[in-house]
Protein backbone atom coordinates (compact mmCIF):
# COMPACT_ATOMS: atom_id res chain seq x y z
CA UNK A 1 0.00 0.00 0.00
CA UNK A 2 1.34 3.41 -0.94
CA UNK A 3 0.13 6.94 -0.44
CA UNK A 4 1.77 9.49 -2.68
CA UNK A 5 1.32 13.12 -1.64
CA UNK A 6 2.20 16.09 -3.80
CA UNK A 7 1.48 19.78 -4.26
CA UNK A 8 3.41 21.43 -1.46
CA UNK A 9 5.63 24.43 -1.96
CA UNK A 10 6.70 27.89 -0.86
CA UNK A 11 3.98 30.53 -1.02
CA UNK A 12 3.20 33.97 0.33
CA UNK A 13 0.67 34.85 2.99
CA UNK A 14 -2.81 34.79 1.50
CA UNK A 15 -1.89 32.47 -1.35
CA UNK A 16 -3.49 29.13 -2.14
CA UNK A 17 -2.15 25.62 -2.62
CA UNK A 18 -3.76 22.36 -3.52
CA UNK A 19 -2.38 19.14 -2.12
CA UNK A 20 -3.06 15.83 -3.79
CA UNK A 21 -2.76 12.30 -2.47
CA UNK A 22 -3.13 9.13 -4.48
CA UNK A 23 -3.49 5.73 -2.83
CA UNK A 24 -2.50 2.47 -4.46
CA UNK A 25 -2.53 -1.13 -3.37
CA UNK A 26 -5.78 -0.89 -1.43
CA UNK A 27 -9.10 0.86 -1.97
CA UNK A 28 -10.13 2.99 0.99
CA UNK A 29 -13.66 3.83 2.00
CA UNK A 30 -15.19 7.29 1.46
CA UNK A 31 -14.30 8.44 4.97
CA UNK A 32 -11.04 6.55 5.24
CA UNK A 33 -8.62 9.22 4.03
CA UNK A 34 -7.54 12.41 5.73
CA UNK A 35 -4.86 15.07 5.98
CA UNK A 36 -2.61 15.75 8.94
CA UNK A 37 0.28 18.16 9.38
CA UNK A 38 3.33 18.48 11.55
CA UNK A 39 5.12 21.72 12.23
CA UNK A 40 8.69 21.78 13.56
CA UNK A 41 8.78 20.88 17.23
CA UNK A 42 5.08 20.04 17.33
CA UNK A 43 3.04 16.89 17.24
CA UNK A 44 1.31 15.72 14.12
CA UNK A 45 -2.23 17.09 14.09
CA UNK A 46 -5.43 16.44 12.22
CA UNK A 47 -6.31 18.97 9.53
CA UNK A 48 -9.22 17.56 7.53
CA UNK A 49 -11.04 14.33 6.91
CA UNK A 50 -14.51 12.89 6.60
CA UNK A 51 -17.18 11.91 9.07
CA UNK A 52 -17.77 8.19 9.02
CA UNK A 53 -21.49 8.41 9.76
CA UNK A 54 -22.46 10.61 6.83
CA UNK A 55 -19.31 11.19 4.79
CA UNK A 56 -19.34 14.93 5.39
CA UNK A 57 -16.04 16.76 5.60
CA UNK A 58 -14.71 17.64 9.00
CA UNK A 59 -11.98 20.14 9.77
CA UNK A 60 -9.71 21.25 12.53
CA UNK A 61 -10.65 24.69 13.86
CA UNK A 62 -7.55 26.13 12.24
CA UNK A 63 -8.70 24.92 8.82
CA UNK A 64 -12.38 25.79 8.92
CA UNK A 65 -13.41 28.34 6.33
CA UNK A 66 -10.08 28.21 4.53
CA UNK A 67 -9.39 24.58 3.58
CA UNK A 68 -11.53 22.23 1.54
CA UNK A 69 -11.04 18.49 1.45
CA UNK A 70 -12.37 16.46 -1.43
CA UNK A 71 -12.36 12.81 -2.29
CA UNK A 72 -12.49 10.91 -5.55
CA UNK A 73 -13.58 7.44 -4.54
CA UNK A 74 -13.22 6.04 -8.04
CA UNK A 75 -9.59 7.18 -8.27
CA UNK A 76 -8.79 6.52 -4.60
CA UNK A 77 -7.48 10.04 -4.14
CA UNK A 78 -7.95 12.88 -1.69
CA UNK A 79 -7.18 16.55 -2.22
CA UNK A 80 -6.80 19.46 0.14
CA UNK A 81 -7.45 22.93 -1.24
CA UNK A 82 -5.81 25.44 1.08
CA UNK A 83 -6.77 29.10 0.75
CA UNK A 84 -5.77 32.25 2.61
CA UNK A 85 -2.64 30.58 3.85
CA UNK A 86 -0.96 31.88 6.98
CA UNK A 87 2.58 31.49 8.33
CA UNK A 88 1.21 29.16 11.00
CA UNK A 89 0.12 26.78 8.26
CA UNK A 90 3.78 26.04 7.60
CA UNK A 91 4.29 22.31 8.16
CA UNK A 92 4.83 19.00 6.52
CA UNK A 93 1.45 17.76 5.36
CA UNK A 94 0.68 14.05 5.37
CA UNK A 95 -2.17 12.16 3.85
CA UNK A 96 -3.37 9.21 5.85
CA UNK A 97 -5.63 6.25 5.19
CA UNK A 98 -7.61 3.97 7.44
CA UNK A 99 -7.89 0.38 6.25
CA UNK A 100 -11.27 -0.04 7.96
CA UNK A 101 -12.66 3.13 6.41
CA UNK A 102 -13.78 4.84 9.61
CA UNK A 103 -11.21 7.60 9.71
CA UNK A 104 -11.49 10.11 12.52
CA UNK A 105 -9.32 12.84 13.95
CA UNK A 106 -6.82 10.73 15.83
CA UNK A 107 -3.54 9.61 14.33
CA UNK A 108 -3.91 6.09 15.64
CA UNK A 109 -6.98 5.51 13.47
CA UNK A 110 -4.81 5.53 10.36
CA UNK A 111 -2.53 2.66 9.41
CA UNK A 112 -1.08 4.12 6.24
CA UNK A 113 0.77 7.38 5.76
CA UNK A 114 2.19 9.23 2.79
CA UNK A 115 5.71 10.56 2.74
CA UNK A 116 4.66 14.14 3.48
CA UNK A 117 4.85 17.28 1.43
CA UNK A 118 6.32 20.53 2.73
CA UNK A 119 4.18 23.65 2.81
CA UNK A 120 5.95 26.88 3.69
CA UNK A 121 4.06 30.13 3.99
CA UNK A 122 6.29 33.17 3.96
CA UNK A 123 5.33 36.54 5.37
Amino acid sequence: VQLQASGGGLVQVGDSLKLHCAASGLTFGPSGMAWFRQAPGKEREFVAGFTWTNGNPRYAESAKGRFIISRDNAKNTVDLQMNSLKPEDTAVYYCAADRDGYGGTGRRAYEYWGQGTQVTVSS
